[in-house]
């Protein structure tokens, strides 16, 4: 089991691959989440980027992709608590701006992090590790993509109001 991450043996199942290419994608984009809870990691990107283009292509991916299931299970675990709501969202005009400024933080540590993970999904595949670039590349358009455009689509949805901050 001599150098186990670039050497790929017969011990190397498919179960470690998945293991890795789940850790790959957590701690990566946890490094982004990391620096966005305490630095305005969206100023990054021009304001233009935040804006929506084209809603009616938005609103395709969102319906082809069923990121509505994905939102679903999200309001099923962690965001239907009320509590966990409330930090984003608590009803008044303000409310809404924290929720735009969270929506373009969390959007551009997804978008980072997909990026980064895509990167090196490639460098896997040139190190002939296909099977865990194929598991982190699923992975990553799970956990990056769909919040990608779930928060976009909130925004979408929001309208005018989004420009507020």
């Amino acid at each position: 089991m001599e150098n186990l991450v670039f050497n790929q043996s017969e011990e190397f199942t498919w179960y470690l691959d998945l293991i890795f290419a789940f850790l790959l994608n957590l701690f990566t984009t946890g490094i982004f989440a990391f620096v966005g809870f305490g630095f305005p990691t969206h100023k990054l990107l021009p304001k233009k980027y935040y804006s929506i283009q084209s809603p009616q292509v938005l609103a395709k991916w969102y319906d082809l992709l069923g990121v509505s299931v994905f939102r679903k299970f999200l309001m099923l675990t962690f965001w239907g608590k009320e509590k966990n709501r409330k930090k984003y969202f608590n009803g008044t005009r303000s409310g809404i701006r924290n929720f735009v400024y969270q929506t373009k933080q969390s959007e551009y540590g997804h978008l980072a992090a997909l990026v980064v993970i895509g990167i090196l999904s490639i460098i896997l595949v040139f190190h002939d590790y296909y099977l865990m670039a194929l598991m982190a590349t699923g992975i990553n358009i799970i956990g990056n993509l769909y919040p990608i455009i779930l928060q976009r689509h909130h925004r979408m949805r929001l309208g005018s109001l989004a420009d507020l901050n």
